[in-house]
């Protein structure tokens, strides 16, 4: 009889292409995926400890699992990702109820330790590292049914101040490309028609690897393959940036025009502070290099607010930053101190009013930008892959253009996993609405 397996993930991409990697783990034990709390055999809660908020959710989250542990003692919960290697034996004995941490290299050991818990009844906590990365799987699994993960290397070399990613991802590691290839055609073979390539720094993958190879080769390698419609990539480092990669973005036809560029501030001496290896007049190089080679590409960002020592005029040029480079989109938060960082025993903290007023500031400004420039994309033919339907509206596809904007039209759910040209009739703050374009058709614009 088949055991049921219920799994939450906290978080950003890894996470879901960890949590993808588990589910596909647990189902060669005869595990099922349900999204019934209730029938479940296995809770799992995949986590993120990056930002405080995100890690206080999955508190929250085991509170409301211990009566559901008191009903049913046979139920097995257990507690993966950053904050599992963060917090290790502690979880157990703070949380009576837990039965399993696994840290962020245990994901391969998953089902023996599942087995562990169930056979001795005993808590079990696995957070060494081990640097065992992901081969090609026998079954290929995707994050829907027309867009796909793919993890291309693990941890972070850079240190940066305020982060906690090279503490419980460690050292920066690549995986040989024959198994990055192999995962991808085993995923086109399935229909999927967009890729994601993952990393913390995907701009120095390859380091270490014999023989040689780096970002930009791999990425023409992958961008050959048949079936593959849409190619993207996440996260690039400003100070690694390469001109190769830059005219990859440009000449490369699967590839998007669209790069997600961390910025985290506008200031130099803030930048410095943070340990990011480059300048604002560095940033806006890099920006004037890749519109330069691609006019048409879209950049988003992440901005923190409220950094230890920002200043009213450091905080004034990140805001002047968002000006000049007019963002597609950014990901925006107030600075959290997170444990092992050096920021985190700065003396010259923000005061928390000081940086909520400075992360409202910063989001209506944005929000702006981005509508304005959504509004200027009313009229147009965009390239739109139907992601299938839309969540909000019935009757309602969404898919996404390939500089990354959501666009949501009528349809059926026979045209998902396809390529259509959709006419833009109205813009939003987070999307864009629109009507399949036929030759002849000429939709009302308002």
């Amino acid at each position: 009889m088949k055991r049921r397996m219920y799994l939450a993930t906290f978080g950003c991409q890894m996470n879901e292409y960890d949590s993808e990697r588990m589910v596909r783990l647990m189902a060669e034990q005869d595990y099922t995926q349900t999204t019934d709390l209730e029938q479940a055999d296995f809770i799992l809660l995949n986590t993120c400890s990056i930002r405080e908020k995100a890690e206080l959710k999955v508190y929250s989250y085991l509170g409301r699992l211990r009566k559901l542990k008191e009903k049913r003692p046979d139920l097995i919960i257990g507690l993966s990702g950053c904050v599992a290697q963060q917090e290790g034996e502690n979880l157990l004995k703070n949380v009576p109820h837990l039965d399993l941490v696994v840290g962020t290299h245990g994901v391969h050991r998953l089902p023996r330790l599942v087995e562990e818990v169930r056979r001795n009844g005993k808590q079990v906590c696995h957070i060494e590292f081990d640097y065992h990365l992901p081969t090609a799987p026998k079954i290929a699994s995707a994050a829907g049914p027309v867009k796909a993960f793919i993890t291309i290397m693990q941890g972070c070399d850079n240190f940066c101040a305020y982060c906690v990613v090279p503490y419980l991802r460690g050292r920066e590691a690549s995986r040989p490309p024959a198994d990055i290839l192999a995962e991808a055609e085993g995923l086109l073979a399935q229909d999927v028609r967009e890729i994601t390539l993952l990393g913390q720094n995907v701009n120095s993958y390859g380091h270490g690897l014999n023989p040689s190879t780096n970002f930009t080769e791999l990425i023409e390698r992958i961008s050959n393959l048949e079936g593959l419609y849409r190619l993207r990539f996440t996260t690039s480092h400003p100070k690694d940036l390469s001109p190769e990669l830059i005219r990859a973005l440009a000449e490369t036809k699967t590839l998007c025009e669209h790069i997600h560029l961390p910025a985290q501030s506008g200031s130099t001496r803030t930048l410095k502070s943070m340990g990011r290896k480059y300048t604002r007049e560095n940033y806006l190089d890099r920006v004037d290099a890749l519109r330069d080679a691609c006019p048409e590409v879209a950049i988003s960002t992440d901005i923190i607010v409220g950094f230890p020592g920002e200043t009213d005029t450091d905080f004034d040029q990140t805001m002047d930053l968002l000006e000049r480079v007019r963002f597609d989109g950014i990901y925006s938060f107030k600075y959290s101190d997170r444990p092992m960082t050096k920021a985190s025993r700065s003396e010259d903290k923000i005061p928390d009013e000081i940086k909520s007023a400075r992360l409202s500031t910063l989001q209506a400004l944005q929000k702006e930008i981005i509508l304005a420039k959504n509004k200027a994309l009313v009229g147009t033919h965009a390239e739109v892959l139907v992601e299938g339907p839309s969540k909000r509206q019935t009757g309602q596809m969404t898919g996404r253009t390939r500089t990354n904007r959501i666009v949501n039209f009528s349809g059926t759910e026979e045209l998902t996993g396809r390529l259509e040209q959709v006419v833009v009739l109205e813009a939003y703050a987070n999307s864009l609405r629109g009507e399949l374009y036929r030759p002849g058709n000429s939709p009302d614009i308002t």
